[in-house]
């Protein structure tokens, strides 16, 4: 006789995680009620994905502007070989991934870059919002939608051997603004792809995110961490910085409530140098629907083109690629000079 396979009663799935006193079951039923939205779906955004689905939250929505190369596999648990070979935007095959782990949570994946025109409607709607994006013009957007809306959010970065994470609750804590004043020039910063990464760090990182995620999404308020963390786990360093009483009362965000990120005055399109991925991201601040299939007849004649139902990639050349998405954004590949890469835009995309 066959076996018929069944899905884990909620009681038998989360058995051990009740039987952590300060969860419960009153604790996950919570978890079952909340609303998370996790930004970037790269090595922290995974990481955190999958604690959140695997944990019981109710909803879970998975936003990046990206797609899987095969670079991403050595530290982005949820994907592999396939998914890179397909170029598979990652918040569709993260979803995919994760509905296979838990079917009981509504997971949202969004294919979207989180600008000033849209981060509010992607993140106003949620009781807590998880950092795992790779850039500090977005962190400190989060930091607006948070402090505006009065969401709580979870800081997170990593690269090389080193870590940091810190949780915000406005009205309570520091935020980010409060700490580091506004977001550092382009180009000033380590990313993953200068300095490198170990997958290590990115799970300390975002275990400790998604333990304060807990915390707070089942109420549990007294335990939460107050402090700013640092790791370093090749050199053997970690410290714990009590930000409790680093909040200004002249913040420009939680002190005068001045949303500089948030409400940015951006006209014709948002250009974006990728940093340290030789790309450079161009996003039409108005809304462009591309039906990819016809452009993918229009540039077959013009070079080799790929196409899935998420993207569509144009080899320019060799060297040169555009990646187009549904909602006319692009992704110039083989360059970082914006001139450059707003010329090709221009010259086969024509926006």
């Amino acid at each position: 006789m066959e076996r018929m396979e069944t899905k884990p009663a909620a009681a038998d799935r989360y058995s051990r995680q009740i039987l952590f006193a300060p969860i419960g079951e009153k604790g996950q039923d919570a978890l079952a009620r909340s609303r998370v939205a996790i930004v970037g779906m790269g090595a922290l955004g995974t990481v955190l994905a999958n604690h959140m689905v695997r944990a019981g939250v109710g909803f879970v929505r998975l936003i990046d502007r990206d797609f899987v190369e095969a670079s991403n596999l050595q530290r982005q648990m949820l994907y592999d070989e396939a998914d890179a070979a397909a170029a598979a935007p990652k918040a569709i095959a993260a979803a995919e991934r994760l509905r296979q782990a838990n079917s009981a949570v509504t997971i949202e994946p969004i294919v979207q870059d989180v600008n000033a025109t849209n981060a509010e409607q992607l993140l106003g709607d949620v009781d807590l919002i998880l950092d795992g994006s790779d850039n500090f013009s977005v962190r400190f957007l989060i930091n607006d939608v948070s402090v505006k809306r009065r969401i709580p959010w979870i800081y997170g970065g990593a690269v090389s051997s080193r870590g940091v994470s810190m949780t915000v609750v406005p009205g309570e804590t520091p935020c980010l603004r409060c700490m580091f004043g506004q977001a550092p020039a382009q180009g000033t910063t380590e990313t993953c792809d200068t300095a490198g990464v170990i997958g290590a760090i990115i799970h300390v990182v975002a275990s400790h995110q998604a333990a304060e995620a807990l915390k707070l999404l089942v109420g549990d308020k007294a335990h939460l961490n107050r402090k700013m963390m640092h790791w370093d786990l090749w050199y053997n360093q970690f410290s714990a910085v009590d930000v409790s009483g680093a909040r200004k009362p002249a913040c420009p965000a939680c002190g005068e409530h001045r949303y500089d990120y948030l409400d940015a005055e951006i006209e014709g399109e948002t250009i974006q140098s990728l940093c340290g991925r030789n790309s450079v991201q161009i996003h039409p601040v108005q809304p462009v629907r591309l039906p990819l299939a016809e452009w993918a007849e229009k540039l077959k004649p013009l070079g080799t083109v790929e196409l899935n139902p998420f993207l569509l990639k144009f080899h320019v050349s060799d060297e040169m690629k555009l990646v187009l998405f549904p909602d006319g954004r692009c992704i110039v590949q083989g360059t970082d000079d914006i001139t450059a890469a707003k010329s090709l835009y221009s010259r086969y995309v024509g926006m």
